[in-house]
């Protein structure tokens, strides 16, 4: 069966669903279907995280983060308030526990002004004023930092798609696809669509989708799987809100820390551990042909050549809860063994470079004037899906009027 559509996107995800809402709302009367693979929308880095409304407070300024998550956060929180969302803004804090960390907060702060995120410098009495339960000798408060059930964004996202007039397919793979001068043909497991314009915002695969579409991607993505913990309910009064360590400069992610959800669940984590399969939630899923690839991946060594130790580090934290709830003491002493039970995991797509370096920015590539992909979209995209996805209805608006 063939379908003719204004624009296709690949990818139910946040950023995919973004997108499509965007471009439908920009042309009311196109027809956009968006597929997904999976029996449901959201179904892995959108449904699998903290569910953090971030500020900014990391991302070099200037850079698509940097900027993408200011306008996004605006953004979102608006359209949680007009739709009636759950959702808090409580803040969370950064919490130093030496000397050095102090030193390295202040360039945080530094950062954050930069990138106009309010900040307040906490002493060690205004933290326990705010986090009673948390340890430091100073801390960073961000004031807007907050949280979100995102796979609930993602449907209302999908309501409004539907409500203009899209489509939205799951259980429809993207086998192939043929960018020609007038339209792109692409196969899929439920019949060809035809479409004018086609935007891909694949993930975890989102490499692979691209590479299925005819592009040449310079970089590769590498899963990184982050488990989590979650505190007992008679211990979650240990977190008001959302407390962070001050990340180490030397390593590529922020370590343990601890968030309160808007069910009033505390989840600590994540930790980061390469996944042995695109979607491996768990050590036990392992897919041989992605083991293959990763292998075969020159970046891979070389970045376990430069990390060693930080990734042993991470592994213990993977199979041993003490060490687990050794790092979650450093911010928090009085968490213990007892106190905590598994919860889950969530899986990073995250670009990688031959050299074995991380794409640290959102990356998009644009070979051809019909088909954007969207190939590095990690944290924190879910908090800037609505920004995303103005750049990319922009690109593709100038790409057509070209």
């Amino acid at each position: 069966m063939k379908t003719e559509v204004d624009v296709l996107v690949v990818g139910g995800g946040i950023v995919g669903l973004a997108t499509a809402r965007a471009l439908q709302l920009r042309k009311p009367g196109a027809h956009v279907v968006v597929i997904d693979k999976e029996d449901d929308i959201a179904r892995h880095q959108t449904g699998n995280n903290s569910g953090v409304i971030h500020a900014g407070v990391y991302y070099p300024p200037g850079s698509y983060k940097a900027r993408l998550c200011f306008d996004g956060r605006v953004r979102l929180v608006k359209y949680l308030q007009d739709k009636a969302i759950p959702h808090r803004i409580d803040g969370k804090v950064v919490v130093a526990t030496s000397a050095a960390e102090v030193d390295a907060m202040r360039e945080i702060q530094r950062r954050c002004q930069a990138n106009d995120v309010p900040t307040r410098w906490l002493s060690r009495e205004e933290l326990r004023e705010v986090e009673p339960h948390a340890e430091g000798v100073a801390a960073l408060q961000v004031t807007v930092t907050g949280v979100v059930d995102y796979p609930a964004v993602c449907r209302s996202y999908a309501d409004d798609i539907r409500a203009a007039g899209g489509e939205i397919r799951t259980g429809t793979a993207l086998v192939s696809g043929r960018p020609g001068l007038r339209d792109v043909a692409v196969e899929t497991t439920r019949g060809e669509i035809v479409a004018r314009q086609v935007v891909t915002c694949g993930g975890l695969n989102a490499d692979q989708v691209a590479t299925a579409m005819g592009a040449h991607p310079q970089t590769r993505i590498v899963g990184f799987r982050g488990e989590y913990y979650e505190l007992t309910p008679e211990k979650s009064y240990l977190c008001r809100s959302l407390i962070y360590p001050v990340p180490d400069p030397r390593f590529p992610f922020l370590g343990v820390h601890a968030t309160r959800g808007v069910d009033g669940h505390v989840h600590l984590g994540p930790n980061a551990v390469i996944a042995l399969a695109r979607e491996g939630y768990s050590w036990t899923e392992i897919n041989p042909q992605d083991l293959v690839r990763l292998a075969a991946f020159p970046g891979i060594w070389r970045l376990a050549q430069k990390y060693w130790r930080y990734s042993l580090g991470e592994l213990r934290r993977s199979f041993s809860t003490e060490a687990f709830v050794k790092a979650t003491q450093k911010m928090l002493p009085e968490v213990q063994v007892d106190d905590v039970v598994r919860a889950g995991a969530g899986v990073r797509a995250q670009a990688m470079r031959p050299d074995g370096t991380l794409v640290e920015d959102f990356d998009f590539l644009h070979e051809h004037p019909r088909v954007l992909h969207v190939l590095n979209a990690p944290s924190p995209a879910a908090t800037a899906s609505l920004a995303i996805a103005k750049v990319v209805a922009d690109q593709l608006a100038e790409a057509e009027r070209l």
